[in-house]
Protein backbone atom coordinates (compact mmCIF):
# COMPACT_ATOMS: atom_id res chain seq x y z
CA UNK A 1 0.00 0.00 0.00
CA UNK A 2 2.90 2.37 0.53
CA UNK A 3 3.88 1.60 -2.70
CA UNK A 4 0.70 2.67 -3.81
CA UNK A 5 0.42 5.95 -1.78
CA UNK A 6 3.78 6.88 -3.03
CA UNK A 7 2.74 6.13 -6.69
CA UNK A 8 -0.27 8.22 -6.24
CA UNK A 9 1.04 11.41 -4.71
CA UNK A 10 3.86 11.05 -7.34
CA UNK A 11 1.78 11.54 -10.30
CA UNK A 12 -2.13 12.49 -9.25
CA UNK A 13 -1.54 15.09 -6.38
CA UNK A 14 1.52 16.75 -7.69
CA UNK A 15 -1.03 18.52 -10.13
CA UNK A 16 -2.91 19.42 -6.97
CA UNK A 17 -0.87 19.93 -3.90
CA UNK A 18 1.63 22.57 -3.20
CA UNK A 19 5.00 21.48 -2.33
CA UNK A 20 4.44 20.85 1.82
CA UNK A 21 1.35 19.06 1.16
CA UNK A 22 3.40 16.71 -0.98
CA UNK A 23 5.93 16.69 1.60
CA UNK A 24 3.56 15.46 4.52
CA UNK A 25 2.37 12.79 1.90
CA UNK A 26 5.61 11.95 0.93
CA UNK A 27 6.76 11.80 4.73
CA UNK A 28 3.54 9.32 5.51
CA UNK A 29 4.40 7.03 2.75
CA UNK A 30 7.85 6.64 3.81
CA UNK A 31 6.42 6.03 7.40
CA UNK A 32 4.34 3.87 6.47
CA UNK A 33 6.82 2.11 4.67
CA UNK A 34 9.26 1.73 7.37
CA UNK A 35 7.17 0.31 9.52
CA UNK A 36 5.05 -2.44 7.42
CA UNK A 37 8.71 -3.36 6.56
CA UNK A 38 9.38 -3.57 10.08
CA UNK A 39 6.27 -5.84 10.95
CA UNK A 40 6.83 -8.00 7.74
CA UNK A 41 10.09 -8.18 9.27
CA UNK A 42 8.86 -9.31 13.05
CA UNK A 43 7.18 -12.27 11.07
CA UNK A 44 10.61 -13.63 10.74
CA UNK A 45 12.11 -13.85 14.03
CA UNK A 46 13.57 -16.98 15.00
CA UNK A 47 11.45 -18.49 18.26
CA UNK A 48 14.61 -18.80 19.97
CA UNK A 49 15.05 -15.26 20.53
CA UNK A 50 11.32 -14.20 21.48
CA UNK A 51 10.86 -13.61 25.24
CA UNK A 52 7.36 -12.98 25.30
CA UNK A 53 4.88 -13.66 22.72
CA UNK A 54 2.25 -11.89 23.52
CA UNK A 55 4.36 -8.85 24.19
CA UNK A 56 5.50 -9.04 20.53
CA UNK A 57 1.82 -9.06 19.29
CA UNK A 58 1.10 -5.90 21.16
CA UNK A 59 4.22 -4.46 19.03
CA UNK A 60 2.72 -5.46 16.06
CA UNK A 61 -0.61 -4.10 17.07
CA UNK A 62 1.01 -0.68 18.61
CA UNK A 63 3.00 -0.44 14.79
CA UNK A 64 -0.46 -1.40 12.86
CA UNK A 65 -2.56 0.89 14.95
CA UNK A 66 0.49 3.89 14.17
CA UNK A 67 0.46 3.16 10.59
CA UNK A 68 -3.22 4.09 10.76
CA UNK A 69 -3.33 6.65 12.73
CA UNK A 70 0.10 8.58 12.34
CA UNK A 71 0.02 7.65 8.63
CA UNK A 72 -3.26 7.80 8.06
CA UNK A 73 -4.09 11.25 9.39
CA UNK A 74 -1.19 12.67 7.64
CA UNK A 75 -2.79 11.49 4.60
CA UNK A 76 -6.24 13.41 4.87
CA UNK A 77 -4.37 16.64 6.58
CA UNK A 78 -2.48 16.90 3.40
CA UNK A 79 -5.15 16.39 1.01
CA UNK A 80 -7.46 18.84 3.34
CA UNK A 81 -7.80 21.30 0.55
CA UNK A 82 -9.10 18.85 -2.08
CA UNK A 83 -11.21 16.66 0.20
CA UNK A 84 -12.36 18.81 2.30
CA UNK A 85 -12.44 16.99 5.50
CA UNK A 86 -12.60 19.00 8.48
CA UNK A 87 -9.24 18.54 10.43
CA UNK A 88 -9.96 19.31 13.92
CA UNK A 89 -10.02 15.65 15.07
CA UNK A 90 -7.02 15.27 12.94
CA UNK A 91 -4.26 16.81 14.76
CA UNK A 92 -4.22 15.40 18.00
CA UNK A 93 -4.33 11.51 16.17
CA UNK A 94 -1.12 12.31 14.42
CA UNK A 95 0.80 12.34 17.68
CA UNK A 96 -1.06 9.79 19.02
CA UNK A 97 -0.18 7.67 16.06
CA UNK A 98 3.45 8.57 16.77
CA UNK A 99 3.69 7.37 20.36
CA UNK A 100 2.17 3.88 19.01
CA UNK A 101 5.06 3.54 16.53
CA UNK A 102 7.64 3.88 19.53
CA UNK A 103 5.61 2.15 22.19
CA UNK A 104 5.72 -1.01 19.16
CA UNK A 105 9.23 -0.31 19.00
CA UNK A 106 10.08 -0.59 22.54
CA UNK A 107 7.66 -3.26 22.91
CA UNK A 108 9.32 -5.13 20.31
CA UNK A 109 12.86 -4.68 21.69
CA UNK A 110 11.65 -5.67 25.22
CA UNK A 111 10.13 -8.49 24.07
CA UNK A 112 13.00 -10.39 21.86
CA UNK A 113 15.48 -12.42 24.27
CA UNK A 114 19.28 -12.86 24.05
CA UNK A 115 19.71 -16.37 21.69
CA UNK A 116 22.62 -17.35 23.71
CA UNK A 117 21.67 -19.85 26.45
Amino acid sequence: MAVVFGAFGAHTLEKYLDVAQLHSWHTAVEYQFYHSLGLLLLCFIPSQYIGNQKRLRLASIFLLAGIVMFCGSIYLLSTRSITGIPTGILGPITPIGGLCFIAGWLLCVFSLKSGKQ
